[in-house]
């Protein structure tokens, strides 16, 4: 048995309520209210995007949560999948959250992706596994939850001998990371914002 056995492997029976986490956690992030500046607008398409998010990372990687409880949320994206062709999107749900969301949300959401997208490339081309996102409910922070979901997945990469790739448009988690063995690649800020972005990479620690 290995760490992540003691998780929870998110499957769609938990989406919509694992997406309801996420959609908590990030409500006030500034990237979100970028992409979705009315707060109760925001607060109605999130979950919707959570959802496409963590149907994205149980097709093409992998979805863990604490418990069936879902205090966290962590969704992961082998490499190989983590470049969202047009038929990964529709069979994720794009469709769906298009109608959901509208033309100019999933228009910023768009430029965003294509801003990671080419930072990535240019940082590394070998197999990884990319976290995307990661987030504990807001009535759950501060337990340890997001480290229990951390390293179950970090015990296996080492074993794997894989890196980990991430952003985070926080500097209090640029800080956190760090202790985790990442290093920051490139800072950055959003396109046609003042918003902050840290790519981050971790490389697995060798026994």
């Amino acid at each position: 048995m290995n760490d992540l056995d003691n998780l929870l492997r998110v499957r769609e029976t938990e989406v919509k309520s694992a997406a309801e986490v996420l959609a908590r956690a990030f409500q006030d992030e500034a990237l979100y209210a970028h992409i979705i500046a009315d707060a109760e607008e925001r607060k109605r398409i999130l979950p919707f995007l959570f959802q496409f998010r963590i149907r994205y990372g149980a097709l093409y990687g992998e979805v863990y949560a604490v418990s069936p409880r879902l205090e966290g949320v962590a969704v992961w994206i082998s490499s190989e999948n983590v470049h969202m062709t047009r038929w990964r999107i529709l069979r994720a749900g794009g469709f769906y959250l298009y109608h959901q969301a509208g033309r100019k949300v999933i228009s910023r959401l768009n430029s965003i992706e294509d801003y990671v997208s080419a930072i990535r490339r240019r940082w590394i081309d070998s197999p990884h596994w990319h976290l995307s996102p990661i987030a504990v409910d807001p009535c759950y922070q501060g337990k340890g939850y997001a480290r229990r979901l951390l390293k179950a997945m970090f015990a296996r990469l080492d074993k794997e001998k894989l890196p980990c790739f991430l952003e985070t448009q926080s500097e209090k988690n640029v800080k956190i990371y760090q202790r985790y063995g990442f290093r920051v690649l490139e800072r950055g800020a959003i396109p046609d914002t003042e918003i902050p972005h840290w790519a981050m990479l971790r490389e697995s620690e060798q026994p």
